[in-house]
Protein backbone atom coordinates (compact mmCIF):
# COMPACT_ATOMS: atom_id res chain seq x y z
CA UNK A 1 0.00 0.00 0.00
CA UNK A 2 1.20 3.73 -0.68
CA UNK A 3 1.82 5.98 1.87
CA UNK A 4 -0.76 8.76 1.93
CA UNK A 5 0.80 11.55 -0.26
CA UNK A 6 -0.44 14.25 2.22
CA UNK A 7 2.10 12.15 4.75
CA UNK A 8 4.90 12.65 2.08
CA UNK A 9 7.97 14.97 2.63
CA UNK A 10 7.66 17.11 -1.09
CA UNK A 11 10.56 19.24 -2.74
CA UNK A 12 9.94 21.18 -5.80
CA UNK A 13 11.42 19.34 -8.68
CA UNK A 14 10.83 21.65 -11.48
CA UNK A 15 8.13 23.83 -13.30
CA UNK A 16 6.44 23.02 -16.52
CA UNK A 17 6.82 25.39 -19.63
CA UNK A 18 5.78 25.78 -22.82
CA UNK A 19 4.72 22.30 -24.80
CA UNK A 20 7.36 21.00 -27.08
CA UNK A 21 6.31 19.65 -30.35
CA UNK A 22 3.22 18.37 -31.09
CA UNK A 23 3.43 14.67 -28.94
CA UNK A 24 2.79 15.90 -25.49
CA UNK A 25 6.49 16.76 -24.54
CA UNK A 26 7.11 19.67 -22.32
CA UNK A 27 10.06 22.06 -21.32
CA UNK A 28 10.76 22.35 -17.60
CA UNK A 29 12.55 24.80 -15.66
CA UNK A 30 14.26 22.53 -12.81
CA UNK A 31 14.87 23.27 -9.22
CA UNK A 32 16.90 20.44 -8.56
CA UNK A 33 20.55 19.12 -8.41
CA UNK A 34 19.36 16.03 -9.80
CA UNK A 35 17.79 15.68 -12.78
CA UNK A 36 18.71 12.67 -14.47
CA UNK A 37 17.17 10.79 -10.92
CA UNK A 38 14.21 12.88 -10.77
CA UNK A 39 13.12 12.22 -14.72
CA UNK A 40 13.91 8.41 -15.04
CA UNK A 41 11.00 7.00 -17.01
CA UNK A 42 8.85 5.53 -14.21
CA UNK A 43 9.26 8.57 -11.68
CA UNK A 44 6.23 10.07 -10.03
CA UNK A 45 6.09 13.54 -9.68
CA UNK A 46 3.37 14.87 -7.81
CA UNK A 47 1.50 17.97 -7.84
CA UNK A 48 1.86 20.70 -4.99
CA UNK A 49 -1.70 19.39 -2.35
CA UNK A 50 -0.12 15.76 -3.47
CA UNK A 51 -3.14 14.44 -4.86
CA UNK A 52 -2.53 14.42 -8.20
CA UNK A 53 0.70 12.00 -9.62
CA UNK A 54 2.22 12.27 -12.48
CA UNK A 55 4.76 9.76 -14.04
CA UNK A 56 7.24 10.33 -15.88
CA UNK A 57 7.32 8.50 -19.96
CA UNK A 58 10.68 9.94 -21.31
CA UNK A 59 12.77 12.49 -20.48
CA UNK A 60 15.69 14.55 -22.56
CA UNK A 61 17.84 17.37 -22.89
CA UNK A 62 18.38 19.66 -26.26
CA UNK A 63 20.21 22.82 -25.73
CA UNK A 64 20.52 22.54 -21.99
CA UNK A 65 17.08 22.02 -21.21
CA UNK A 66 15.70 19.53 -20.10
CA UNK A 67 12.27 18.30 -21.94
CA UNK A 68 9.86 15.38 -20.48
CA UNK A 69 6.73 13.73 -21.14
CA UNK A 70 4.24 12.40 -18.87
CA UNK A 71 2.10 9.34 -19.41
CA UNK A 72 -1.30 10.60 -20.32
CA UNK A 73 0.32 13.65 -22.07
CA UNK A 74 -0.16 12.65 -25.85
CA UNK A 75 -0.77 15.77 -27.47
CA UNK A 76 -0.05 19.50 -27.74
CA UNK A 77 -2.94 20.38 -26.40
CA UNK A 78 -2.64 18.26 -23.09
CA UNK A 79 1.13 19.64 -22.63
CA UNK A 80 0.23 23.47 -23.13
CA UNK A 81 -2.83 22.42 -20.30
CA UNK A 82 0.07 21.91 -18.16
CA UNK A 83 2.09 25.11 -18.94
CA UNK A 84 3.07 26.74 -14.74
CA UNK A 85 2.37 23.59 -13.44
CA UNK A 86 5.12 22.78 -10.63
CA UNK A 87 5.78 19.38 -9.39
CA UNK A 88 7.20 18.27 -6.71
CA UNK A 89 9.27 15.21 -5.87
CA UNK A 90 9.51 13.42 -2.47
CA UNK A 91 12.51 14.28 0.02
CA UNK A 92 15.46 11.86 0.08
CA UNK A 93 15.70 9.80 2.98
CA UNK A 94 18.70 12.06 5.09
CA UNK A 95 20.78 9.61 6.68
CA UNK A 96 21.68 8.38 2.71
CA UNK A 97 21.47 12.66 1.69
CA UNK A 98 24.18 12.76 5.06
CA UNK A 99 26.63 10.09 3.61
CA UNK A 100 26.40 12.04 0.39
CA UNK A 101 27.11 15.33 1.20
CA UNK A 102 24.12 16.64 -0.20
CA UNK A 103 21.72 18.80 1.30
CA UNK A 104 18.49 20.31 0.71
CA UNK A 105 18.25 24.77 1.16
CA UNK A 106 15.68 24.08 3.64
CA UNK A 107 18.06 21.87 5.74
CA UNK A 108 20.73 24.95 5.75
CA UNK A 109 18.46 28.20 6.40
CA UNK A 110 18.52 28.95 10.14
CA UNK A 111 22.22 27.47 10.69
CA UNK A 112 24.36 29.24 12.55
CA UNK A 113 27.92 30.50 10.29
CA UNK A 114 30.65 29.76 12.57
CA UNK A 115 34.35 30.61 11.53
CA UNK A 116 36.35 27.18 10.52
CA UNK A 117 39.13 25.76 12.63
CA UNK A 118 42.77 27.36 10.77
CA UNK A 119 40.83 29.39 8.42
CA UNK A 120 42.28 31.56 5.75
CA UNK A 121 42.11 35.05 7.53
CA UNK A 122 43.05 33.77 10.76
CA UNK A 123 39.85 34.97 12.52
CA UNK A 124 38.40 33.00 16.06
CA UNK A 125 37.69 29.17 15.20
CA UNK A 126 34.28 28.88 16.06
CA UNK A 127 33.69 32.96 16.28
CA UNK A 128 29.72 33.40 14.97
CA UNK A 129 29.51 35.22 11.87
CA UNK A 130 25.63 34.98 11.40
CA UNK A 131 22.84 33.04 10.21
CA UNK A 132 21.73 31.35 7.39
CA UNK A 133 18.98 33.09 5.74
CA UNK A 134 18.41 31.99 2.27
CA UNK A 135 20.04 29.73 -0.45
CA UNK A 136 20.40 32.07 -3.31
CA UNK A 137 20.32 29.65 -7.13
CA UNK A 138 22.84 31.08 -8.91
CA UNK A 139 24.24 30.27 -12.44
CA UNK A 140 27.74 29.09 -11.23
CA UNK A 141 26.70 27.61 -7.91
CA UNK A 142 24.34 28.24 -5.12
CA UNK A 143 25.26 30.85 -2.81
CA UNK A 144 24.58 30.84 1.25
CA UNK A 145 22.85 34.69 2.44
CA UNK A 146 24.30 35.03 5.90
CA UNK A 147 22.39 37.58 8.12
CA UNK A 148 25.80 38.89 10.31
CA UNK A 149 26.00 38.78 13.50
CA UNK A 150 27.46 42.26 13.69
CA UNK A 151 26.53 44.63 10.66
CA UNK A 152 28.96 46.51 9.43
CA UNK A 153 28.62 50.42 8.64
CA UNK A 154 30.90 50.45 4.44
CA UNK A 155 29.96 54.11 4.01
CA UNK A 156 27.62 56.87 4.17
CA UNK A 157 24.26 58.28 2.30
CA UNK A 158 24.45 61.72 0.55
CA UNK A 159 22.14 62.42 3.81
CA UNK A 160 25.18 61.58 6.61
CA UNK A 161 23.32 58.38 7.72
CA UNK A 162 25.41 55.33 7.72
CA UNK A 163 25.28 52.62 5.09
CA UNK A 164 24.61 49.10 6.85
CA UNK A 165 26.40 46.05 5.59
CA UNK A 166 23.90 43.31 7.17
CA UNK A 167 24.30 40.41 4.76
CA UNK A 168 26.40 38.73 3.20
CA UNK A 169 26.62 35.90 0.18
CA UNK A 170 29.18 32.78 -0.07
CA UNK A 171 29.21 30.67 -2.37
CA UNK A 172 28.34 27.24 -1.54
CA UNK A 173 31.10 25.25 -2.24
CA UNK A 174 33.35 22.64 0.16
CA UNK A 175 36.41 25.14 0.15
CA UNK A 176 34.50 27.46 1.92
CA UNK A 177 31.74 25.96 3.64
CA UNK A 178 33.56 22.52 4.49
CA UNK A 179 31.56 21.97 7.70
CA UNK A 180 28.17 21.00 8.17
CA UNK A 181 26.33 20.16 11.54
CA UNK A 182 22.52 19.77 11.15
CA UNK A 183 23.02 18.24 14.65
CA UNK A 184 24.09 20.86 16.51
CA UNK A 185 22.78 23.48 13.93
CA UNK A 186 25.94 24.99 12.08
CA UNK A 187 27.96 25.47 9.43
CA UNK A 188 31.73 26.85 9.44
CA UNK A 189 33.43 28.91 6.65
CA UNK A 190 36.57 29.54 5.48
CA UNK A 191 36.25 32.66 3.63
CA UNK A 192 38.51 34.85 1.20
CA UNK A 193 39.26 38.11 3.06
CA UNK A 194 36.68 41.08 1.46
CA UNK A 195 34.20 38.18 1.29
CA UNK A 196 32.22 38.71 4.23
CA UNK A 197 32.29 42.35 5.28
CA UNK A 198 33.98 43.44 8.75
CA UNK A 199 36.65 39.94 8.16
Amino acid sequence: MQDDPQQLELLRVCRIGRAQGLKGEVTVQVFTDDPEWRFEPGSVLYAHDGDDEYVVESSRTFKQRWIIKLEGCDDRSAAEALNGLELYGEADDPDDMLEADEWYPKDLIGLEARMAEGNAIGAPEGSVVGKVVDVVDAPAQSLLKIRLANPVTTGTAKDGTPIMEKTALVPFVDELVPDIDLGEGYLTLDPPGGLIPGL
